[in-house]
């Protein structure tokens, strides 16, 4: 284990994938990167996130933030293999999703057949906004986002 690391801390980025699970750490104080790819463990996914976080050489408590993606849950909703799912969504924009996954027959026409990945009554918006910039125009209202649960 890297003990300079470990006194430093990090940022950690995770994806676990049905094949491999991808991890790569920032050094905040020298902006360093290290990057470590480990098979998947899909009978428990958490296996190849500590082993790949054991090959960085980082310790648990030292991690500053850890920024989780799983392409395992993204392709259960894409494949319809996982369970029943709900969405909440930045007010404005929950059926963009549905609008984005129709098979448009006519270029300009919203007409075409399609099935939503999750159905619009399980969709649900809370109000929050972010510029495209990153700056918050509107900051997450947390109370419509437990009513929403």
């Amino acid at each position: 284990m890297n003990r300079e690391m470990e006194a430093r801390g990090g940022i950690v980025g995770v994806d676990i994938g049905g094949t491999f699970t991808d991890l790569v750490l920032l050094d905040p104080s020298s902006g360093s990167l290290h990057i470590e790819k480990i098979a998947s463990t899909p009978s428990d996914p958490s296996r190849g996130l500590i082993a790949g976080l054991d090959a960085l050489g980082v310790s648990y408590g030292a991690l500053e933030l850890v920024i989780h993606g799983t392409t395992v849950a993204t392709n259960a909703i894409l494949e319809r293999k996982g369970g029943v799912c709900g969405l909440i969504a930045t007010r404005g924009f929950r059926d963009v999703l549905e609008l984005r996954r129709r098979d448009r027959p006519h270029l300009y026409g919203l007409t075409g057949t399609y099935e939503p990945l999750i159905p619009r009554d399980r969709r649900l918006e809370v109000s929050e906004r972010i510029s495209a910039e990153g700056e918050v125009l509107c900051s997450l209202n947390e109370e419509e986002v437990v009513a929403a649960g």
